[in-house]
C-alpha cells in the first residue's frame, strides 16, 4: 500500500470585489433602516415621559387622599419622596415614590400647584426643554 499525499488545496479568502459588494449592501440597508430607528427613539422618549408623568400624577392623588391636599408649589414633587418640613406639614405622610425620575432628556419634571390645565400639573418641556413646541419638542403633561 502506498500512501501518496495529495496536495491540499489552498484555502481561498474573499476577494476585494466580494467584500466591497457586501459593504455596499450593508450601507444601503443602513441608509433605509437608520432613519426609521431614530424616529422610533423620539417616540419612545415621549412615551416614557407620558408614563412617568402618569405615575407621578397617580402618586400625587394618593398624597392628596392621605393628606387632604396636594403638596404646595414650594414643596414640589420632592414631597412624594421626603416628608415636607416647610409650609403645611402633612400629618399622614408616607413615601409615595422611591425616587423622582428625570424626564427622558435628563431634566427634572415640573410641578405646578395650582396648575394651568387642572388642579395640579406635572409636565416636561420635551426635547428642547422650552415651553411650547411641536412634535418631539412639544410639552408633555398630565392633561
Amino acid at each position: 500500500m502506498s500512501t501518496t499525499t495529495r496536495p491540499h488545496p489552498k484555502p481561498r479568502g474573499f476577494t476585494l470585489i466580494e467584500l466591497m459588494v457586501v459593504l455596499v449592501i450593508i450601507g444601503v440597508l443602513a441608509a433605509l433602516i437608520v432613519p426609521n430607528v431614530l424616529d422610533r427613539a423620539d417616540d419612545a422618549r415621549v412615551s416614557a415621559a407620558k408614563t412617568d408623568i402618569a405615575n407621578l400624577h397617580q402618586a400625587l392623588k394618593l398624597y392628596k387622599l392621605d393628606n387632604q391636599r396636594y403638596p404646595s408649589q414650594e414643596q414640589g414633587l420632592q414631597a412624594l419622596v421626603l416628608k415636607p418640613t416647610n409650609g403645611v406639614v402633612p400629618a399622614n405622610w408616607r413615601p409615595y415614590v422611591d425616587k423622582l425620575p428625570n424626564d427622558p432628556w435628563g431634566r427634572a419634571y415640573l410641578y405646578m400647584n395650582p396648575g394651568l390645565h387642572g388642579e395640579v400639573d406635572v409636565l416636561s418641556f420635551g426635547a428642547d426643554g422650552q415651553s411650547g413646541g411641536e412634535g418631539k419638542n412639544a410639552d408633555i403633561g398630565n392633561w
